[in-house]
């Protein structure tokens, strides 16, 4: 035996390459340590950074949900928390639904955005999850509903909200978190390009293109699955159509509405679920000032749908307070710069009682210029403005160096003068009779802005006079806070312009939902 281990050893001195032995050995131990790494639960990076921190909060339904005979859940919310993965938009990349690399709506931005802020959601507990799972979206939504309408005094130290802009602050609270939870939104594939699928993401029509674009590339609202959606959207720009279809100087809206009315008629034909509600389930968006008499050809589309409309005009008859959306006028320069300029003095900074340039159109605007053009220092009153004005101030100066910007109708009854008083801090004065003022569901519009009726133009001084100078710094004060809530954002934040339109849409539909239907 030991002259046996002897002439083993002599062998492995003498006849193994030792080099090839280890550089095999170091390579077998590495590619070890990587399968090892590689069956880890989580990243390897979980586990030698902190833990994520835990929000121990725990927020009851109020009540017992009976949902008919065979539906009831008596139940208390445990609240977790999830990383919500911020969706970069960035040229050629696919999102959800799937369409083709570089399309459109992506190239119109074409750029990455920096990432965005860490957002931390409160997340339903699993079997919470389950159990709405099992029920039809209506259902669910009866369940939510219940829920909102039972919400508990929400508490005024949130750092994201501040309660006097809002009419409700608790029941917005726990509806923003509702639609967080369980919002499904479908979008429908069909439509040619560039009327469908391709936003139009400057200028005063800015807002229908901008969720145009951030809808179709969401993650967390949108689904493929039509039978889980409880809301479908009509991805077309009122913009393009006016575009691609309108006969300049014919004055005729008509091709326009056949080829929405088409449109419809095409998915009702094709699809169950438009006449399942008969549209009620259906929203649009749409800025251009025609985008309610282009809906005329089809009843139902006028009637039913739920419609964010820029030319929010009650007596239209066509916008209906309640049910539809004011859809805010943004007006976006650079696209890729939506915040530029965003910004104002301070109150003490602001010299100018009140401001206002822009042509002459419409019923209002006469009377005013008839009034008050030239016709008092502190009253700076002009149509277009200037050039003895303007060599001393731009118009975004002449905003942020004034107490209250007035923002009269023009020839509809929307302005892009109210957003744009809000990024220059300057309290908007809002004169046009039969307006209802931008998500005016949710939003306090008293705590920060100022309306006069049209037969009050000759007293417009006195009335900004009159406003205590203690009411007129928390107005502005306010300006500075809603602000957050009319910002575009590159990569949606919580509680920006997206997601307070997204919301105001959602509140529509949960309005449908009989109370019967949750007891």
């Amino acid at each position: 035996m030991t002259k046996l281990l002897r002439i083993i050893l002599i062998f492995l001195i003498f006849k193994i390459d030792w080099r090839k032995l280890f550089l095999v050995s170091s390579i077998l131990t590495i590619g070890g340590v990587f399968i090892l790494i590689s069956s880890l639960p989580y990243p390897l990076t979980e586990w030698i950074s902190e833990p994520h921190p835990a929000i121990s909060s725990y927020l009851p339904l109020s009540t017992a949900v009976h949902l008919g005979k065979s539906h009831s859940l008596a139940a208390g919310v445990h609240l977790e928390t999830i990383r919500d993965t911020p969706i970069v938009v960035s040229k050629g990349e696919k999102k959800t639904p799937r369409r083709k690399r570089g399309s459109s709506r992506v190239k119109s931005i074409n750029m990455v955005s920096p990432p965005a802020p860490e957002h931390i959601v409160k997340k339903l507990p699993n079997h919470i999850q389950r159990y709405l799972s099992s029920l039809t979206p209506d259902k669910a939504l009866a369940f939510a509903k219940r829920d909102i309408e039972n919400a508990s005094v929400a508490s005024d130290d949130d750092p994201e909200l501040y309660a006097p802009l809002f009419r409700n602050i608790s029941t917005f609270k726990r509806s923003y978190e509702w639609m967080e939870w369980m919002l499904k939104v479908y979008i429908y594939g069909e439509g040619r390009k560039p009327i469908f699928h391709t936003p139009h993401p400057s200028g005063i029509y800015a807002s229908e293109g901008w969720f145009l674009m951030l809808m179709e590339a969401n993650r967390q609202f949108v689904t493929k699955d039509p039978e889980k959606a409880h809301l479908f959207y009509l991805p077309y720009s009122a913009r393009q159509l006016q575009m691609e279809v309108y006969v300049p100087n014919s004055h005729n809206l008509k091709p326009l509405a056949v080829f929405l009315r088409d449109y419809v008629n095409m998915l009702a034909a094709k699809y169950p679920f438009w006449n399942r509600t008969h549209g009620s389930d259906h929203f649009l968006v749409a800025c251009h000032d025609w985008g309610p008499y282009i809906l005329k050809e089809h009843e139902e589309l006028q009637r039913n749908t739920i419609k964010a409309l820029c030319n929010a005009d009650v007596s239209e008859k066509i916008f209906v307070a309640g049910k539809d959306i004011s859809l805010p006028e943004t007006t976006i320069r650079q696209p890729r710069r939506p915040h530029r300029n965003v910004g104002g003095n301070r109150a003490s900074q602001r010299p100018i009682l009140a401001f206002f340039a822009g042509h002459r159109h419409g019923r209002v605007r006469p009377t005013l210029l008839k009034y008050w053009s030239d016709k008092d220092d502190d009253m700076r009153i002009y149509g277009p403005l200037p050039n003895r004005a303007s060599r001393v101030m731009s118009y975004p100066q002449h905003m942020k160096s004034s107490k209250y910007c007035i923002c009269p109708m023009g020839f509809e009854v929307n302005s892009p003068r109210i957003v744009e008083a809000i990024y220059y801090e300057c309290v908007p004065v809002i004169i046009a009779d039969n307006f209802v003022p931008p998500l005016s569901e949710v939003l306090n519009w008293d705590a920060f802005s100022v309306t006069v009726a049209e037969k009050d133009i000759p007293k417009l001084k006195e009335i900004l006079l009159a406003i205590p100078l203690r009411r007129y710094l928390i107005m502005q004060t306010n300006v500075k806070r809603v602000q957050k809530h009319f910002l575009w954002n590159l990569q949606p934040v919580p509680y920006d312009l997206f997601h307070m339109i997204l919301h105001s849409i959602w509140l529509s539909r949960l309005n449908q939902i009989q109370v019967a239907q949750s007891s």
